[in-house]
């Protein structure tokens, strides 16, 4: 049977806690340094919680270390490392391949989407390095996801499933730290893809216009689960460790209850990977926390409209459209409900998208504190925040159980308590009843509030008739749940681990990274493992090393010749502009466009 993992993103302690009660199987974190995203670290105190809490139901806990390391933070790095072993922390994701030439305990290692992997021949050389799991690149296809396992069916694969998306393959980004000095194989994105750019063609002729042409929509893969599963993958990352805890309340219940719905119709092929169920106060709805419209990627190949070209900020649920202004409000057409407070947006004559809050709503009639100037009948509106969706998840929003089969028993000299396996015991005289026990027994064992379990069932010898004071009753609870939270919590111990040395020909070969630089190579570890591998043309890391030249800053799988109707190859019409063309920032700085048809691929060059 597979077990199926849906992996939350956790901000903060407040958020992983949320990721748990709401529905996950795995988190990931950062920790105070070295993950990719520098503004959501966490102490050591706080990721211990986390493990305590999520162990208990079997949810695992895993630390994103996946930033590239310069040579005087690798004792810092390895200290590190090794703190998230003893707190019991279940893996740490990994970019820098000079982590496995440190002297750190065999915490099992998974190969970050930072590392590129692409190709079956990447995960299969990660897995013969001692690699644990492949996080996925975002841009690959169901079909491709399948081709790889089948080639390396015995390496675990995550794939992302929902949230924003890097317009270049992750980890060969390198426009942030060229243009802000921010790299992003650092944690220290500027979002340079966000941005407005004019694009121009050879002659400088102005195409677009202060567009966000690299902005893409989020990802939704909620509709696709299953297919991904028959993929080969098995585990479902959501992406977020900057959002706030109720876009992973809603998230993380919504994509858990798509989960259970699969496992419901295949319960013989699949299960959940951790423990318990909840039950949630709201319903989930995707919509209505943060996304920039929705698309599939390349899930089925490439397809249209996966950019979001006028703006890059959430857009929400559409509402309906503007029916009829007055001086002071408008109605809107649509079976949306409002609320007094509520966020509303729409893109306008300028391709501009404009928001305003509503003061005062009275059926579909909405008055705002100030009138847009910009709005007029017709425009199509949308929520980008709602008022009383928002207020259902600011309060304890699910709760998660484990079920028990509680099952009492007489022993020599008391009685003992068993579920799960774990069974605890009294000393207590055996006196017989003089009325019937069963209802108060079952009553005063089923008390399992403010505990993470809940009674199914209890079960008695078929014949009992023994009184037991509900005090040591009660005490017979209070143990068991005690010793299946220690038993749990322990679960979360790994056994030992043998990692393989990293020592071997270079599986997947230097041909795809023509530049050396690619490599990421940051510290004097990474360099020497690099050369066990047979790599012998070597550079330092873009970050470290002095430009030369043109550079390349990023390569993409989204294709502006395509998005705008210009690829003949998949049926657009020939383009009437002169190539090569050129993206302009807003401050004059220019950036050439290659057209890698081969491959399928726009690369952007840095060309000033």
């Amino acid at each position: 049977m597979t077990a199926l993992e849906l992996l939350a993103p956790a901000k903060n302690l407040a958020c992983g806690m949320a990721a748990v009660d709401h529905g996950a199987d795995a988190v990931y974190i950062g920790a105070q340094r070295f993950g990719a995203r520098a503004a959501a670290g966490n102490s050591i105190e706080d990721i211990r919680q986390l493990c305590d809490y999520a162990h208990l139901f079997g949810v695992k806990v895993y630390v994103t270390v996946n930033t590239i390391i310069y040579d005087d933070e690798l004792e810092a790095t390895q200290q590190l490392i090794c703190q998230l072993d003893e707190i019991g922390v279940d893996a740490i994701l990994v970019q820098d391949m000079g982590v496995l030439r440190m002297a750190i305990p065999p915490i099992p290692l998974h190969a970050s989407t930072q590392t590129d992997n692409r190709t079956a021949e990447k995960v299969r050389w990660l897995r013969q390095l001692g690699f644990k799991r492949v996080v996925l690149a975002r841009e690959l296809s169901a079909s491709e996801i399948a081709a790889i396992h089948q080639e390396v069916p015995d390496m675990p694969l995550e794939v992302f499933v929902h949230g924003a998306l890097c317009v270049s393959y992750s980890g060969l980004c390198y426009a942030s730290q060229y243009c802000f000095g921010r790299s992003a194989n650092r944690g220290a994105c500027a979002q340079f893809c966000r941005m407005k750019f004019d694009l121009l063609d050879a002659d400088g002729k102005e195409i677009e216009h202060q567009r966000h042409l690299l902005s893409l929509k989020d990802m939704n893969q909620s509709d696709h689960l299953e297919e991904l599963i028959e993929a080969g993958a098995t585990s479902f990352k959501i992406e977020g460790r900057l959002k706030e805890v109720g876009y992973v309340k809603n998230v993380v219940a919504a994509y858990s209850q798509r989960l259970d719905a699969i496992i419901a119709r295949h319960p013989d092929r699949y299960c959940r990977a951790s423990r318990g169920h909840c039950s949630y106060s709201f319903t989930p709805h995707l919509n209505k926390t943060f996304n920039r419209g929705f698309t599939t990627y390349f899930l089925h190949g490439r397809i249209p409209d996966i950019f979001s070209p006028d703006t890059p900020k959430a857009m929400g649920e559409y509402v309906g459209y503007v029916k009829e202004m007055r001086r002071d409000s408008f109605n809107v057409a649509g079976t949306a409900a409002f609320a007094n407070g509520d966020g509303l947006c729409f893109i306008n004559q300028e391709r501009e998208l404009e928001g305003f809050r509503v003061n005062r709503a009275e059926g579909n009639r909405l008055y705002p504190h100030e009138m847009p100037r910009h709005l007029h009948a017709g425009m199509a509106l949308y929520r980008n925040n709602d008022q009383e969706f928002e207020r259902q998840l600011s309060r304890q929003s699910s709760e998660r159980k484990i079920p028990l089969v509680m099952r009492l028993g007489v022993t020599d000299d008391g009685f003992s308590l068993s579920a799960d396996g774990v069974e605890v015991s009294i000393i207590c005289e055996h006196q017989q009843a003089e009325k019937p026990q069963q209802e108060n027994i079952i009553r005063q064992l089923s008390r399992l509030g403010g505990t993470p379990y809940e009674c199914s069932r209890v079960e008695l010898p078929d014949v009992f008739g023994y009184f037991i004071p509900s005090s040591l009753l009660a005490e017979l609870r209070r143990r068991l749940v005690e010793a299946l939270g220690s038993v749990q919590r322990s679960l979360g111990l790994r056994g030992s681990e043998v990692r393989a040395s990293g020592v071997g020909a270079l599986g997947f070969e230097g041909r795809r990274y023509g530049l050396p630089y690619l490599y990421n190579i940051s510290n004097r570890l990474a360099r020497e493992f690099y050369v066990e591998q047979g790599l012998s043309a070597l550079e330092p890391a873009f970050e470290i090393r002095r430009p030369r030249g043109e550079q390349l800053l990023m390569q993409c799988r989204h294709c502006l010749r395509y998005s705008l109707g210009c690829c003949v190859k998949h049926g657009g019409s020939r383009p009437s502009w002169k190539e090569p063309l050129f993206l302009r920032l807003g401050d004059g700085r220019r950036f050439r466009l290659d057209f890698d048809c081969k491959h399928c691929q726009m690369n952007v060059y840095a060309a000033d």
